[in-house]
């Protein structure tokens, strides 16, 4: 199984939509990815390595594929249109990592 984790970044002059976000955006990673995604999560970050500490990402999400392959032929394929719907909801560009899940 494949993990693609994205992470956004916290920072002082950050902003963030998150109604935006888990609606709209969800709804078209839906629309555009469908059965493929395994499953999914978002995390919103409340704390860093202790409480009074900020959390160092903002937003981290997870989606699940059962394969490269069916991630290259998904998301891949629909890359452009996810990354153009940033900007609707943040000002910031997210870190993303793919992972083997074992």
């Amino acid at each position: 199984m494949i993990k693609l984790t994205v992470m956004y970044p916290n920072s002082a002059d950050l902003t963030f939509d998150k109604d935006y976000y888990v609606n709209q955006h969800g709804q078209l990673l839906k629309e555009l990815l469908g059965d493929s995604i395994v499953s999914s999560d978002i995390n919103f970050g409340i704390a860093g390595g202790s409480p009074d500490e900020p959390a160092p990402f903002l937003v981290i999400a997870n989606l699940i594929f059962d394969s490269m392959e069916s991630f290259k032929m998904s998301f891949g394929a629909n890359s452009e249109k996810i990354l153009t719907d940033l900007p609707n909801f943040t000002n910031t560009h997210p870190t993303v990592q793919i992972s083997e899940i074992i």
